[in-house]
């Protein structure tokens, strides 16, 4: 399998759209824990995997879960915890965080700014879309909603990622912590049903000295992107879907972006 990746250090995304786009991750406090261990994750919103906390607020999530190879446990806190997911007891294996959030509006007042984040999260010839449909670059309007997943090992980490049902998902087609990743990480994007071929996965990796390098990948036609990871490394990974809203009312969104994102670390 060939798959086209491009390097990029993190002044050369910022130039084309530093600002356009804030992911949203869950940011465990370990990725490999030792059976017994309370499992600890933060909701982060930022860039560059720098980025504040966000609390456990129930109004902000449709799902938010723990699937262990003992079955799925929901995430259960007090409103305005921080961190957002504190776990205890889990089983040793694989534990995969999921997280749905509810759609939140955002009205893009500077055309450009929309471009560029189109351009950076490769979303397609906004402006011919924009005029195609027979609507102005003024205040385009927005809904967005994103689709997490926290790879963790409890013990030795054995066992293998799944399809949650998200809207659109990552799925890790090995285990980080197990498997032989010399050959690149391969991961499975997916919306609804259909596999997503050719879209851009945007790949940030924090090395021990915190450093942060962003690199772009893009998935083959079975939507599998194979990621060359670094033991040692801590990473997460995003990519960005466009559709189209017909608005009725005229603050109604005319767009609508739908954001896979996955976390995960490589074992020394």
């Amino acid at each position: 399998m060939k798959v086209l990746h491009v390097a990029l250090t993190v002044a050369a995304i910022a130039a084309g759209g530093k600002g356009l786009a804030h992911e949203f991750w869950i940011d465990p406090a370990a990725f490999r824990l030792a059976p017994g261990e309370v499992l600890a994750a933060d909701l982060r919103v930022g860039e560059e995997l720098r980025g504040s906390s966000q609390p456990y607020l129930t109004r902000n999530f449709t799902r938010f879960e723990v699937v262990t190879p003992e079955g799925t446990r929901a995430v259960e806190g007090r409103l305005g915890d921080i961190p957002a997911l504190e776990m205890a007891d889990l089983p040793e294996g694989l534990a995969v965080v999921v997280h749905e959030t509810t759609g939140r509006d955002l009205t893009w007042s500077e055309w450009e700014r929309f471009t560029g984040f189109a351009e950076h999260k490769d979303l397609g010839d906004v402006a011919a879309m924009q005029a195609a449909r027979g609507l102005d670059q003024e205040g385009v309007r927005e809904e967005y909603f994103r689709y997490a997943k926290a790879l963790v090992a409890v013990g030795a980490g054995a066992g293998a990622d799944a399809r949650a049902g998200m809207p659109t998902e990552f799925v890790a087609l090995a285990n980080p912590y197990t498997d032989d990743l010399s050959g690149g990480f391969p991961v499975q994007l997916w919306l609804g049903d259909a596999l997503r071929a050719d879209e851009q996965v945007e790949m940030f990796a924090e090395a021990p000295d915190g450093t942060v390098t962003v690199t772009l990948h893009r998935t083959d036609a079975e939507g599998i992107a194979r990621l060359p990871v670094t033991p040692g490394h801590r990473y997460m990974i995003d990519a960005v879907t466009l559709e189209a809203v017909e608005p009725v009312a005229e603050t109604d969104p005319e767009w609508r972006t739908l954001w896979a994102n996955m976390t995960f670390a490589v074992p020394e």
